[in-house]
């Protein structure tokens, strides 16, 4: 089993060589198994609240939320031995930082009318990101409920948006980044905090 020191010296590498007095810069906060288990506990938490899968969809926002939105449904399906729909949404067209693009790539292959909707993301810092994602979400049907289920809440919230269910809470300066790495993307599972020394 690798030591913590082992496990940031391995996912720093990824980013190039660190001068050794940085080298205690980056933490691993989650590691595969960590992920593994906050994840269950996040499906356990959702059905809880809703008292089983009944009515209950869940959304992954593009472009790390959806791998997380997949696993949350596979996860709860194993608990509740039933399937749960999920799909995914791009915010792209609905971003107020960016020129729309005209290219979405949101697939939600079933009706949003009366659902219980869990949005995934797998962080929310500035809550601007969650707000253009409910603004692209009611464009695809009236739910009567919308929630949101995050990895990781690392604060600096700029707009009164918080999470219903979170899977960790991480403090951390403005200008640092929390990295979550997934298999689907880049090969690992991991959850990094890089502080902003570091990245410079």
């Amino acid at each position: 089993m690798p030591t913590a020191t082992q496990k940031i010296t391995r996912v720093a590498a990824t980013y190039g060589p660190v001068p050794r007095h940085n080298a205690a810069m980056s933490q691993v906060v989650l590691d595969a198994a960590g992920m593994k288990r906050t994840l269950g506990r996040l499906a356990h938490e959702i059905l809880e609240s809703s008292d089983g899968p009944k009515d209950v969809v869940v959304i992954g926002i593009l472009r790390r939320g959806w791998p997380v939105a997949k696993r949350l449904a596979f996860m709860m399906a194993q608990i509740e031995d039933n399937t749960i729909p999920h799909g995914k949404l791009d915010i792209r067209p609905s971003r107020d930082d960016q020129k729309p693009s005209g290219v979405d790539d949101t697939d939600i292959p079933f009706s949003l009318e009366g659902k219980r909707v869990v949005l995934v993301d797998e962080v929310i810092f500035t809550g601007r990101t969650i707000r253009a994602a409910l603004d692209a979400l009611i464009k695809h049907g009236r739910p009567a409920k919308v929630q949101l289920a995050v990895m990781i809440d690392r604060g600096h919230r700029e707009l009164p948006i918080q999470p219903d269910f979170c899977g960790k809470q991480v403090a951390t300066e403005l200008d640092d980044h929390v990295d979550v790495r997934l298999t689907d993307i880049d090969g690992e599972d991991a959850v990094v905090l890089i502080t902003a020394q570091e990245r410079a």
